[in-house]
């Protein structure tokens, strides 16, 4: 291959960047003419994305935004949210991402929490104002970027911000408690986790990637890096579904797709529709992380999909811990995610895992909620337990923390048992997550009923639910009405256990 920027080399050359916007910077110089984004008939090079997010910053300083100004943004995965996300990185600003699908009690927090000064929303998208929700709960600064974005001459622009290691980027998890956490990064350690992703995967110029998650979703940035570093380009979806997303990425021959455990078993049903032909000619990987991943589905993807599956493990707070490799053995692809990079120190502590590296974040928003997660020599502990096999590879066995992963997303416990307490029907409840075949886990709410109460159904639960204010996709799939929750001896703590075994 003779472009000069291709390869390992010029990667790990790139990765050493100070700051997310020198690799754009650098990328741009080297390639400039390469595809970088591609969405629907849009293409968008690396050149282009340098210069137009240059123009953005330049029209978000002139509506006040500086650097260290809190930015929060709430958008849909399109070109114009990664020009906008770019344009505050050359900036300095301060930007926290939200989910598009969060809703008023997540949203209020989260621009409460990071004191945001500005919120870019799409408008009406999906058919839910956004505009109208961020006067609601009293945003300040708003403005709509779904297909026009500030612009301005980049000639005023103050230099880009030298550092990567202040904390510039602010996303959000649910973990264990019922309010969101802020999870405090830093371009340097953005660029840290891309990289280790990018490198596992052996990646080339040649291959076509593809985002079909919300870029709000820390992937987003990491996989940004793993284009900025290799220079090849990615098909982005608004709006994904199957098989209607097919065609684009049979039209941009797509090489490198996933995203979740989800993602696998959606494109393996699709795949089995049409038995006889393969589903993406192009498709050489599938690779993702975020929730568990069955053994046998690994087999059943690399037999049907006739592609490589790679999993991974990563959490917002560290979005890149482990990765299968393409050239790992079968049996190790299967059954674990993967080894740590290069960078990235594992410790098992009575098995738990812990981890420290130039990847993990650099606390949350609250210093209370840093000091309790990061142990007495550094390490983020991340309440997921687990062994490492001789090879070093990772093998996660339970969790510690009481949170549900489904479709790749955390959403806690604790926040639908709080909603679900203020129902008049329900004396006592429980959340879990039990295994799903398509969704890694799904929502089952528990409930002890009062004296008296009329019988509880799924559906009026949901809606009530609904109505309160809670996000769609954390509403229960599952109810089970029982006598009595099932209590130790000694607090009346729920044994959750036995709800997961009862039930699952």
């Amino acid at each position: 291959m003779d472009d000069p920027g291709a390869g390992y080399g010029t990667a790990r050359a790139l990765g050493a960047s100070r700051t997310l916007w020198e690799l754009v910077r650098r990328r741009a110089a080297l390639t400039p003419d390469r595809p970088a984004l591609l969405q629907e008939d849009r293409a968008l090079t690396f050149g282009a994305l340098h210069d137009r997010a240059e123009r953005v910053a330049a029209g978000l300083l002139e509506r006040g935004v500086g650097p260290g100004s809190v930015v929060a943004w709430q958008l849909p995965t399109r070109i114009e949210t990664v020009l906008l996300s770019l344009a505050l990185a050359r900036i300095g600003a301060v930007q926290t991402p939200v989910i598009p699908f969060h809703r008023d009690r997540e949203v209020a927090f989260a621009l409460r929490a990071s004191k945001a000064e500005f919120f870019a929303v799409p408008g009406e998208w999906r058919g839910f104002d956004h505009t109208a929700m961020a006067r609601r709960v009293g945003a300040r600064g708003v403005f709509e970027a779904y297909d026009a974005l500030p612009s301005g001459n980049p000639c005023r622009l103050p230099p880009p911000p030298a550092s990567g290691t202040d904390a510039r980027w602010i996303y959000w998890t649910s973990g264990t408690t019922s309010d969101p956490k802020g999870v405090l990064h830093t371009d340097r350690s953005l660029i840290a986790g891309g990289s280790c992703l990018a490198h596992a995967l052996r990646l080339t110029a040649d291959d076509v990637g593809s985002i079909a998650f919300p870029y709000a979703h820390i992937g987003g940035a990491d996989y940004l890096v793993t284009l900025l570093l290799y220079g090849f380009p990615a098909v982005l979806f608004e709006r994904f579904a199957l098989p209607g997303a097919l065609a684009e990425y049979r039209r941009h021959g797509v090489t490198l797709a996933g995203g979740s455990t989800a993602f696998y078993t959606m494109f393996l049903a699709e795949q089995r529709e049409t038995p006889g032909r393969k589903l993406i000619p192009t498709l050489r990987l599938l690779a993702g992380g975020g929730a568990p991943k069955p053994p046998e589905l690994y087999y059943d993807v690399v037999r049907e999909l006739g592609c490589e599956l790679t999993h991974g493990y990563g959490m917002t707070e560290a979005p890149m811990i482990t990765m299968g490799s393409p050239g790992d053995a079968p049996e190790l692809l299967a059954t674990t995610e993967g080894r740590p990079p290069e960078g990235m120190e594992i410790r098992i502590t009575d098995g738990e895992v812990r981890l420290r590296g130039e990847a993990v974040c650099q606390g949350y928003l609250d210093p209370a909620q840093s000091a309790e997660v990061f142990d007495e020599d550094g390490f983020l502990r991340t309440g997921d337990l687990g062994r490492l096999t001789p090879e070093g590879h990772l093998v996660l066995t339970g969790r510690l923390k009481d949170v549900i992963i489904r479709k790749g997303e955390n959403i806690s416990a604790r926040e639908i048992e709080e909603l679900l307490h203020t129902h008049p029907g329900v004396a006592d409840a429980a959340v879990i997550g039990l295994p799903d075949p398509v969704r890694g886990e799904r929502v089952c709410a528990v409930v002890e009923q009062p004296p008296g109460a009329a019988p509880l159904t799924l559906e009026p639960l949901v809606a009530f639910l609904r109505a309160a204010g809670l996000s769609a996709y954390k509403l229960p799939e599952q109810l089970e009405v029982v006598a009595e929750l099932p209590r130790n001896e000694t607090l009346r703590k729920v044994l959750k256990y036995r709800l997961r075994e009862r039930f699952g």
